[in-house]
């Protein structure tokens, strides 16, 4: 396991630029919101000062209304498409003038990750000091996700575009796709000339997506225009697990610190009515886990995904929930002829377990539910994703996402999207850590 490690030490070097982590090269040669809260969780472990810095870059680029872009352009280059020319995120009266960007964010890892960090550090008082340099400036985005994504008031807040879910390309958004009829627009794509057409979204598809962004530039991605007109408005249990799961770290943190009691009373008031919703809202008793709801149509979208069994790394669910959820998992997900976990439910018509977010597994939500799982005491269950993780990197390498099924894995060729993958690195990095 030590060469494992080492190499992984290795690929998150290969992948650092001064500041800031891309999360491979070629493919996507920016900084990711939620790749450099998970890279940062990595380098932890054998270089705190990047870690550290990897945070302070990415919030950095944080709007004046608390807003952190899931893509900030530090360089530029056409090897990525599109790119800050076509976001054009200075439409946005509070957007970052130091920093070119997306319009969009993606779950909002940032809480427990400087969680994460505190716990692994071996100077504590340090890495509280580095804590408390930061801290604020996640509250802050936690209060605009809290103020600007929640029209309805009830602590679930939702996003516009299928990019802020982090799962991009997910069965789950075909039934919004059907509601949806954009231009058929005239781009070149990038992502193609890296790696295969199979394993990417159709052109189709982003069609779509460009005409979610290019509403919301119309109206200067204001979000009270983007919650009015935007034809993607989901409310998403992965998007709202991570941010519940930093809430309740960011509440631990300000306890440590002290004098924090305003900011910590806001914080619980936000989790209370965040976690009755979701329980509320987002449970599907004929699923068995937590699944989506389509915002725009008022209606739930009942499918299993990695997403569904998130709510357990956030410590959600009852414990009764919890077991069936795992039932759920284990029936669905968990063949013998099966890696866990798959990012879309194996029986499913509409899964694909080569095509991106379609089926493959994915060393970020493995991660989560390793840690889930772990707390919930199912410790054998927890372990077989470890194994599998692990697994999965020693036979085919540091890939972006992994074939979940087990017999395309004979020849180090189950592995796909980019390699040398900085979150599949950094967070082997701690799971080997947990040995």
């Amino acid at each position: 396991m030590k060469i494992l490690q080492q190499r992984a030490i290795d690929v998150l070097n290969k992948n650092w630029k001064d500041t800031f982590s891309i999360p491979c090269a070629n493919l996507y040669p920016f900084q990711w919101f939620w790749d450099s809260g998970l890279i940062a969780i990595g380098f932890a472990h054998f270089d705190m000062p990047k870690a550290e810095k990897e945070i302070e870059t990415l919030l950095d680029a944080q709007w004046d209304n608390g807003f952190i872009p899931h893509i900030i352009f530090h360089t530029e280059t056409d090897t990525y498409f599109p790119g800050a020319d076509f976001h054009k995120s200075s439409l946005h009266p509070q957007s970052s003038k130091k920093y070119k960007s997306t319009g969009m964010t993606q779950p909002p890892v940032t809480g427990f990750v400087l969680k994460e960090l505190y716990d692994t550090s071996d100077n504590k008082k340090a890495s509280l000091a580095f804590v408390q340099s930061v801290i604020d400036k996640v509250y802050h985005n936690h209060e605009y996700f809290y103020n600007k994504r929640d029209p309805q008031d009830e602590g679930l807040v939702y996003i516009y575009h299928n990019w802020e879910s982090g799962t991009d390309n997910s069965p789950i958004w075909d039934d919004i796709w059907k509601t949806m009829n954009p231009p058929d627009y005239t781009f070149e794509r990038r992502d193609t000339t890296h790696v295969d057409a199979s394993e990417r979204p159709s052109k189709r598809e982003y069609d779509h997506y460009l005409h979610i962004i290019e509403i919301a530039k119309a109206h200067n991605y204001d979000d009270a225009k983007i919650a009015e007109l935007s034809p993607f408005l989901v409310q998403d249990p992965l998007f709202n697990a991570v941010l519940i799961k930093s809430n309740k770290c960011l509440i631990e943190l300000y306890e440590l610190l002290g004098d924090n009691d305003d900011k910590i009373a806001q914080l619980k008031k936000w989790q209370d009515k965040a976690v009755k919703s979701f329980d509320n809202k987002l449970f599907d008793k004929e699923v068995g886990a937590y699944i989506h709801y389509d915002l725009r149509n008022e209606k739930p979208l009942p499918y299993l995904s990695s997403s569904s069994f998130a709510p357990l790394f956030s410590g959600i669910p009852s414990p009764e929930r919890a077991e069936t959820m795992v039932k759920t998992m284990m029936k669905k997900f968990g063949g013998d002829r099966q890696y866990l976990c798959a990012s879309f439910d194996p029986t499913s018509e509409r899964f694909n377990p080569k095509k991106y977010w379609r089926g493959p597994v994915w060393v970020n939500l493995n991660w989560m539910l390793y840690k889930g799982l772990t707390s919930y005491g199912y410790k054998d269950i927890a372990a077989r994703v470890k194994e599998d993780t692990i697994a999965l990197i020693e036979k085919n390498g540091f890939y972006e996402y992994f074939d979940s099924r087990k017999e395309m894995h004979t020849d180090g060729s189950g592995g796909y999207g980019g390699n040398d993958f900085s979150w599949s690195a950094a967070l082997l990095i701690d799971l080997l850590s947990k040995e």
